[in-house]
């Protein structure tokens, strides 16, 4: 299915415009590209940087964004080289970890924040842990939501079911596979449509790495909080929690309950949107 470019933007922006609040976009130059960011919330809170799932976008966050916004000023950015408002093609390309790791330091010096608290959901999550791992001056707090790649490897039945998404990008298998992993729960159907449409954007080469070592874990400075989401297909919720509690003693770690691992920043918001703000708020 070829990419809809039209079709993608006004997708964007309808599930955009279901912000709560004021947003201000900002379009940042870095040498990996232009990086756009959708900043809201006081311009004198503390920054808490959102890092969304594979798949997704940083307009993916209308159900949380009200009461994040409340207090911290909240920066959402599209990774470079995915489906996004980003844009690839800057003097030097992103392709190891490396490069992500220092797009994100880009990202901070950009909007001025030598440090941040950061929030990642699933592969997102990934992102966050490993950049506190390996900046730990630059980040306060941590907050994973159901991430992957970060305790435990996926499911083979989940790599299963994605593979023909994977294999042959459309809209009809993105969203075949959503309905699976949700357990055919009603899903928004304006975020379903973008998911669908990101899954055929035709730059999509997300830059992956290893779990982190235990020894790695253990000498994390960041205050650490770990949801894992009850009825995640994307790898095994008993063994995420299990693992992420032993290898990070001193993090808070949970389950949400009745969600699933892509549907998780929007359904029980209420729920997941209590525990962000509770971590959020308590100070060392």
């Amino acid at each position: 299915m070829a990419f809809d470019r039209s079709a993608f933007l006004s997708a964007y922006d309808t599930l955009l415009g279901r912000w709560p609040v004021p947003v201000e976009t900002l379009d940042l130059d870095t040498a990996y590209g232009a990086t756009r960011v959708n900043a809201a919330g006081p311009a004198g809170g503390l920054p808490l940087v959102l890092i969304h799932g594979g798949g997704a976008t940083a307009a993916s966050w209308w159900a949380n964004i009200g009461e994040l916004a409340r207090e911290a000023r909240v920066f959402a950015v599209d990774r470079i080289g995915e489906a996004g408002r980003s844009a690839s093609g800057g003097r030097q390309p992103l392709r190891r970890v490396e490069d992500l790791h220092g797009w994100l330091d880009a990202v901070l010096d950009g909007l001025g924040l030598d440090r941040a608290d950061l929030c990642g959901h699933s592969y997102g999550g990934w992102i966050a842990l490993s950049y506190a791992l390996r900046r730990p001056d630059r980040v306060d707090r941590l907050a994973l939501l159901d991430p992957t790649g970060s305790f435990t490897s996926y499911s083979p039945r989940y790599l299963l079911h994605a593979a023909p998404m994977l294999a042959r990008p459309s809209e009809v298998r993105a969203r075949a596979f959503l309905a699976w992993e949700t357990g055919g729960i009603p899903l928004d159907p304006d975020w379903t449509r973008l998911y669908g449409l990101a899954a055929t954007f035709p730059a999509a080469r997300p830059v992956t790495g290893p779990r982190p070592r235990p020894e790695a874990l253990a000498a994390l400075r960041a205050r650490c909080l770990v949801l894992a989401a009850a009825g995640s297909r994307s790898h095994r919720p008993r063994t995420l929690v299990d693992r992420a509690a032993a290898l990070l003693p001193q993090a808070e770690v949970r389950t949400l309950p009745d969600v699933s691992h892509h549907a998780l920043p929007y359904t029980r918001a209420a729920e997941l949107n209590a525990e962000l703000t509770a971590f959020l708020a308590r100070r060392p």
